[in-house]
């Protein structure tokens, strides 16, 4: 099997995009599939998609929301009961017409989200104010035919997870899909190390059938924006259709009021994005599926058995270990393959090191080298490791404010959108047609509206109307 050379991936600070590709073969994170605009997650990416589930996946649980699974195939008559919702993902479905050799009586569309299926069954299982709150999440994969494709970024078939929760009320509902969206935000920043914008989207860049929909809004390194999840409150759109109303403490019927919300291995592409190198890639120490790894410099009966002692040690405290004992290949062969997985720390195990009772660590983040003595060694490195979650994220959150530019003039805001990009906030008016005529001629869309935005009196960046807001815009992918 081919390994990694550092001539086969090309540098990021040359060509981004074909870096991003590059490392993600190389580094064995995934591979294309037969099915076109399909991925293969290999051990290593699904790891860190693994790693990613048990954060999110203890913090549902810890608000209350239980794990569910839903059929895979939806009747299309499901999608049609929601209008905007089956406009919305028409051009995107797969659709199966035959099974077992025969033509289907109605056809069944391949889940490109759950909403539809679940809610046939949620007027089932919702009769009283006692069977509320309904706090349900999938973790699931969804199909949407894509034209174009991008490993992690936007694919045909992607894994998620889609929550799904329904209320006695508008404010509980809302409230909730708030919660998440902070959920999503500590995730964000403080798992994967990438700062975002939180806020609700414009009417016309809302989820098809939300009520609201808000957003969490990355800035990556070229400039563009990345939507990192989104939680939408669903109003009470969904519960007319498919008609789920419950008994209140009077008696009377009331439809309920729902929200939805998901992330996906959308964040992995963002992460590979955020924080790689010309090296390869570079993973935040808390999601990283090796935190540290351990090299023999010599293969001594020494030096192997510290290797084996000190991942107890480490492995111990909580760290995420790995030993590169193979002999076939050289200590530097070995060092550039593990840079390029993005691991945070590596430790060199030699003659000298045993004999001075210290080792080499050598960070992932900035290649600083320095010797850690082995009287405090795991609580070094635990140290070393928050060092290095702080200085990523705290890199990620410089960048994107220096790429953030308050623009009052519409010539200036198609310069920024032409050349560097990035953030841009300016009034607009709100109308739909300033948005779209905005996204035709510069490729930008309205990102997000902070929820904290104060009302302010200005002039709509692109016809000059009265305005109140200023809203973030970017390029996106």
């Amino acid at each position: 099997m081919a390994h990694f050379d550092k001539k086969q991936i090309v540098k990021k600070s040359e060509n981004p995009d074909r870096w991003y590709t590059d490392v993600i073969l190389r580094s064995e994170m995934a591979d294309y599939s037969p099915v076109k605009g399909c991925m293969i997650i290999r051990p290593y990416g699904y790891a860190l998609w693994e790693n990613i589930q048990g954060y999110l996946d203890k913090k549902l649980k810890d608000l209350g929301v239980k794990n569910a699974y839903f059929p895979l195939f939806i009747p299309m008559h499901f999608l049609q009961k929601e209008k905007e919702h089956v406009k919305g993902f028409s051009p995107q479905l797969a659709v199966v017409t035959i099974g077992g050799g025969e033509e289907l009586a109605e056809p069944l569309a391949v889940r490109p989200t759950s909403e539809t299926i679940m809610y046939d069954t949620y007027a089932k299982w919702i009769q009283s104010y006692r069977d509320l709150p309904l706090l349900i999440n999938l973790w699931n994969n969804v199909v949407r035919w894509e034209k174009r494709t991008y490993l992690f970024m936007r694919t045909t078939e992607f894994l998620w997870q889609e929550g799904h929760t329904a209320h006695a009320t508008f404010e509980e509902a809302d409230a909730f899909a708030k919660t998440i969206m902070d959920t999503y935000k500590r995730f964000d920043e403080e798992e994967l190390a990438i700062p975002v914008l939180t806020g609700r989207k414009s009417e016309s860049e809302k989820f098809p059938g939300a009520k609201i929909t808000y957003t969490l809004e990355a800035l990556m390194p070229d400039g563009k924006a990345l939507q990192m999840g989104t939680s939408h409150n669903l109003g009470d759109n969904f519960a007319k259709a498919f008609d789920i109303q419950y008994l209140d403490k009077t008696g009377k019927r009331q439809y309920v009021w729902q929200t939805s919300w998901a992330e996906t291995t959308r964040v992995i592409g963002a992460l590979i994005l955020s924080h790689g190198d010309d090296g390869g890639l570079i993973f935040p120490p808390n999601i990283a599926p090796t935190q540290v790894v351990i090299i023999p410099v010599s293969h001594s009966d020494a030096a192997v058995s510290k290797c084996d002692s000190l991942k107890m040690e480490l492995e111990a405290t909580g760290i995420r270990v790995e030993i590169d004992d193979r002999e076939e290949k050289t200590v530097g062969w070995k060092f550039n393959e593990w840079e390029l997985k993005g691991v945070p720390l590596r430790i060199e195990v030699g003659e000298r090191e045993l004999g001075s009772k210290e080792l080499t660590v050598v960070r992932r983040d900035t290649g600083g080298k320095r010797s850690v003595q082995l009287s405090a060694f795991s609580v070094q490195l635990k140290k070393l490791l928050n060092e290095i979650q702080k200085n990523l994220f705290e890199k990620m959150k410089k960048f994107s404010e220096e790429n953030t530019h308050e623009v009052t003039n519409y010539d200036e805001f198609k310069n920024i959108m032409n050349n560097k990009k990035g953030f841009i906030r300016a009034f607009w008016c709100g109308d739909p047609k300033c948005e779209l005529s905005i996204k035709g001629e510069t490729k930008a869309t309205t990102r997000v509206l902070p929820l904290d935005a104060k009302e302010e009196k200005g002039k709509c960046i692109y016809c000059s109307n009265d305005a109140k807001h200023r809203w973030y815009f970017a390029q996106a992918y």
